[in-house]
């Protein structure tokens, strides 16, 4: 008796499984033939846009560039609700390419893709720094920027970190060095202020024990477009370029020349992006 029902409890149960699947296929098969989703699957290829590769040039990167598909379904959805076909409706999907920065710690990345007309201003905050004057400078012209700040430089000025909260924060190294302990322990502090995972490690040129170390722990290590010396204003006039990261150092030059580079790079049509928005693939920045 027992073995009876459950054959009949069994059969019940595949006879609902067969009739939610083809309910659902005849409710696919009714919103494939909707003429709104047909006008929206003969005007998908005129959307889409290919992804364009990571760039890889020996142990150098630079980012490339997602694609972009139509959401079929939920264009539908959108468009079912209106009652007819409209294109400012339609909603997309973005497509990362084969090859992504976002996969690569070790490699250097030298820049953003050059298809953005925009720059990241990063400055290097040593232990013994003084960034007050330049930060106020960046406020008051509501410029992006990056800082890299020195572990140890954050102990001693908590308070100061603590209201940086315009700005994108990251690891320099740790009282100027790259010892593994202190660098870990010195990102777990940077986390804790700025509630935010660091992403970027910097170096001044080809540094492989910051490439090696920032590898190991998922960073990625920036080597800058353009790393400015003590004429701000003249090197960047003769190297802006699209999507450049530029480096300055944290000096008096830089505080004096500061607020004509900024005037400079946005007369020219640049905007002025953190690093984490300049090398992101998203093609929707």
């Amino acid at each position: 008796m027992n073995k009876k029902k459950i054959i009949q409890g069994s059969v019940v149960l595949l006879l609902l499984l067969f009739s939610f699947y083809y309910t659902d296929k005849s409710i696919d098969l009714i919103r494939q033939s909707d003429p709104i989703m047909k006008q929206i699957k003969s005007t998908n290829e005129s959307y889409e846009v290919e992804a364009e590769n990571a760039k890889i040039i020996g142990n150098k990167i630079i980012p490339g560039l997602n694609g972009q598909i139509v959401d079929s379904e939920e264009s539908y959805n959108k468009m079912k609700k209106y009652g007819t076909y409209n294109e400012s409706l339609t909603t997309f999907q973005e497509v990362k390419p084969t090859v992504s920065v976002d996969d690569y710690y070790d490699k250097f990345i030298v820049q953003g893709n050059p298809k953005h007309k925009s720059v990241a201003l990063v400055f290097k905050v040593p232990v013994d720094a003084d960034i007050t004057e330049i930060s106020n400078i960046l406020l008051s012209k509501n410029v992006s920027a990056t800082l890299f700040l020195d572990g140890l430089y954050i102990e001693n000025h908590l308070d100061q970190v603590s209201n940086f909260s315009n700005f994108e924060l990251e690891l320099l190294s740790y009282d100027g060095k790259y010892e593994e302990a202190y660098f870990r322990s010195a990102l777990n502090y940077l986390m804790s202020i700025t509630k935010k995972e660091p992403k970027y490690c910097y170096a001044d040129y080809d540094q492989k024990e910051v490439l090696t170390l920032c590898s190991k722990l998922e960073l990625h290590t920036i080597l800058p477009t353009i790393k400015v010396g003590n004429y701000p204003y003249r090197e960047i006039k003769q190297k802006l370029d699209n999507s450049a990261i530029i480096s300055l150092p944290v000096n008096s030059s830089t505080a004096i020349e500061l607020p004509s580079v900024i005037d400079y790079i946005a007369q020219r049509g640049y905007s002025f992006l953190t690093l984490e928005a300049l090398l992101s693939e998203s093609i929707s920045k």
